[in-house]
């Protein structure tokens, strides 16, 4: 994995946590590379789980809801660091629906050695969208956040359901369907 998504980790729990937090983190999680990571080296997701799974236990927050929240984090600093991805979209699922095709080709042109997840979308209704998620990587808490993120960029609501993978593979469903927006009656 990019280290930029390492980095990325390490300046969330110093934000949520405090730099004593960050230095417990990488002192007590078993990490080949020893915590010294680059944005643009390349680092095993084995170490981002460790990681994870030692905040976790350090915090008492759950590592799925730490994976979601860290995923939501890394839409903000999507947002913010490359706008451009952002361009002409004006809904959740316009966004969701370009990963692939869009997004995911112009980092390969940044990073040509970056193993990206595939992102499969299809529209089930006007107001759903079925996207599968293909990674050997165990991060789809981390892409639940990074979707329940972009829905509330577009100031959308919606219900985001996990299906059990029952295929055999590590692939990942999610059926995501709006909500309409509460009507404020003042």
């Amino acid at each position: 994995m990019k280290g930029i998504i390492f980095t990325e980790f390490l300046s969330l729990v110093e934000t949520a946590f405090g730099e004593d937090m960050v230095d417990s983190v990488l002192d007590t999680a078993d990490l080949p590379s020893g915590g010294a990571f680059t944005s643009v080296g390349n680092y095993p997701c084995e170490e981002l789980i460790e990681m994870v799974t030692v905040l976790s236990n350090m915090s008492g927050i759950d590592g799925e809801k730490l994976q979601e929240d860290f995923g939501a984090w890394m839409m903000d600093m999507f947002e913010r660091e490359y706008p451009g991805f952002f361009e002409g979209k004006t809904t959740s699922f316009e966004l969701l629906e370009a990963v692939d095709r869009e997004i995911h080709v112009e980092v390969q042109k940044l990073y040509p050695d970056a193993e990206l997840p595939r992102f499969e979308t299809e529209r089930t209704a006007p107001d759903a969208l079925k996207m599968v998620y293909k990674s050997p990587r165990p991060l789809e808490h981390f892409c639940k956040g990074l979707i329940r993120a972009s829905v509330e960029n577009f100031d959308e609501s919606a219900s985001i359901n996990r299906c059990p993978n029952t295929s055999g593979t590590t692939d990942v469903t999610f059926n995501i369907t709006l909500e309409p927006k509460a009507i404020n009656c003042d």
